[in-house]
């Protein structure tokens, strides 16, 4: 993965083989990227590389992060449980995430266009930054699949350092193996990401 924030806008995230081709998804919306990272930058927030992409950054918080597709680009918030949106533009990332925290574009020319509405968004993220507001937090129970259960009954080393990782990696897992139709599908993917539950990380890390 890229450490130096320009060589996104360039070349890409480095996540995947089309890094640094034509085919990589930042070249397909360079425009409204670029645009979007003026905005953030406007802002007032600071800029820096998390997992390969442009993180935005308020008071020692992750306020914003930028993303792209082949099929759109994206604004995401990482405190979306306190966004009152009020011009219901928030989505979903997926079907496992708990609140809406995007903003999704599928042109360059909607960022201008929502230029004061993605401006007003920041700030209020800003705001809850500055007042110290964090979203509450949510003990939601994780039901763990049954090949996990009973791999984690008979490895003491893996139970351990999963019960260790902090809910949203565990949960990263869960969604991992729940999107294996057969169980020896889920049996296989546990003992590929033993190392990784050892090593802290959750199953998107590297």
């Amino acid at each position: 993965m890229i450490t130096i924030i320009d060589d996104y806008f360039s070349k890409g995230c480095g996540r995947c083989d089309r890094f640094d081709t034509p085919d990589c998804s930042t070249k397909r919306w360079s425009e409204g990227l670029a645009e979007l990272r003026n905005l953030c930058l406007q802002s007032g927030l600071l800029e820096a590389v998390k997992w390969g992409h442009p993180c935005y950054m308020h008071r020692d918080r992750n306020i914003a992060i930028i993303g792209a597709l082949r099929e759109d680009f994206r604004l995401s918030f990482f405190d979306a449980a306190l966004m009152k949106d009020p011009e219901r533009i928030l989505q979903l990332q997926g079907p496992n995430t708990p609140y809406p925290d995007m903003i999704r574009f599928t042109s360059d020319s909607q960022v201008l266009a929502m230029r004061s509405t993605i401006l007003d968004y920041l700030k209020e993220a800003m705001g809850y930054a500055e007042a110290g507001i964090k979203p509450p937090k949510e003990n939601r129970e994780i039901e763990l699949p049954i090949e996990l259960v009973e791999a984690l009954e008979r490895d003491s080393e893996l139970s351990i350092a999963f019960h260790a990782l902090t809910p949203g990696r565990q949960r990263s897992y869960v969604i991992a193996l729940s999107s294996a139709r057969k169980p020896e599908t889920r049996i296989a993917r546990i003992a590929k990401f033993r190392e990784k539950i050892l090593a802290g990380k959750g199953a998107m890390e590297r």
